[in-house]
């Protein structure tokens, strides 16, 4: 744990979860955020942001859970699984009196909780509303961030149809709290149609799931954070010089599906590659995890963090021996890989 003297937080643990992780309630300079770490803290850290309305258990436990997902990402990392303020089990409703954080005092957020445990530079995992703190982070602490990992990623201010949606959602939450229209709106953003249900297909066990996980949230504590994304501004020119590897995953029935395509073409297209995974949502991390292994672990091994010599030797590898060799090169990821296709220009 880090000396909270060196960046003037101050942690409670909280609770303690399962797989040995635990929930500190750290005080940063733009008010409480809570941490759930998982892992050695001697190894690299990965620190992960969710979406709106989300925390780490509704918006990565398809992605972590998974065993594959276990051997690649906790043999290499930590997990800071970081909260959007107030989004955390159990939370209580923020006071009124506390103002509103802007996107870049989330941002500054995300700095203090690498000072309290002590973190250089690091790998970053966000979805969303979260990816887009992570890339505004990574702007404004470049020296700090060893890559981004980004799904269905924002980048742009929002646009008037969705300014007046947020506008809309936020009324909602104000005045019924997270009534049964407001899920319905948070879950097609998260969600294909195909895992949501119609007619008479039932809905699937991970859209049930989420949608009691969202019982949980309160209402105020979502708009708070609804009104600080909804006032995010649009940070395109920066990305040409972020010059950060960066491996960006969206589903092809994304709402923010444009968006990405609009952010892979303003980043270097010498550290940057995209993977569109078909017949998916918002969240792939939930939706689709499995599609994200192979390309996470050729991202992972120009870090030299996940080496082709370890991985006939790890029996939990998502690369099996069975698998093709054409899928360890560079030209994977520019061909189609079912249930994904890519597009490539990540260099290692």
């Amino acid at each position: 744990m880090g000396d909270s003297s060196s960046s003037g937080s101050v942690s409670v643990d909280v609770e303690t979860i399962s797989l040995g992780g635990k929930e500190h309630l750290i005080w940063t300079g733009h008010g409480s955020v809570s941490v759930a770490v998982f892992g050695d803290q001697d190894k690299p850290a990965l620190v992960t942001y969710p979406d709106l309305a989300l925390n780490h258990m509704s918006c990565f436990q398809g992605l972590f859970f998974c065993p594959e997902a276990a051997s690649l990402l906790l043999h290499n990392f930590c997990i800071y699984h970081i909260t959007p303020p107030g989004h955390e089990l159990g939370a209580a409703a923020i006071s009124s009196d506390i103002p509103i954080p802007s996107v870049d005092d989330l941002a500054d957020q995300v700095a203090d909780v690498l000072d309290y445990f002590g973190l250089g530079a690091v790998m970053f995992l966000g979805v969303t509303a979260g990816a887009y703190i992570l890339t505004l982070f990574a702007m404004k602490y470049r020296e700090r961030v060893l890559g981004l990992i980004l799904v269905s990623p924002l980048c742009k201010a929002p646009s008037w149809t969705e300014w007046v949606y947020n506008k809309v959602m936020s009324n909602l939450l104000y005045f019924y709290g997270m009534c049964g229209v407001l899920k319905e709106c948070l879950l097609q953003r998260y969600f294909s149609k195909e895992v949501r249900g119609s007619g008479q297909v039932p809905e699937s066990d991970i859209v049930q799931a989420c949608r009691s996980l969202l019982d949980e949230r309160q209402g105020g504590n979502v708009c708070r954070f609804l009104q600080a994304i909804n006032g995010r501004w649009d940070i395109t020119e920066g990305l040409r010089k972020l010059q950060r590897r960066t491996l960006i995953f969206v589903g092809e029935d994304s709402p923010f599906h444009s968006e990405a395509i609009h952010m892979m073409s303003k980043l270097d297209r010498r550290y940057s590659a995209l993977v569109e995974v078909q017949a998916c949502g918002s969240m792939v991390t939930e939706e689709q995890p499995h599609a994200m292994l192979i390309p996470l672990e050729y991202f992972l091994m120009g870090y030299g963090l996940y080496r082709p010599s370890q991985l006939n030797s790890t029996p939990q590898s998502p690369l099996s021996s069975s698998c093709s060799p054409e899928l360890l090169s560079p030209e994977s990821m520019g061909v189609k890989l079912k249930p994904i296709k890519t597009r490539a220009s990540l260099q290692v």
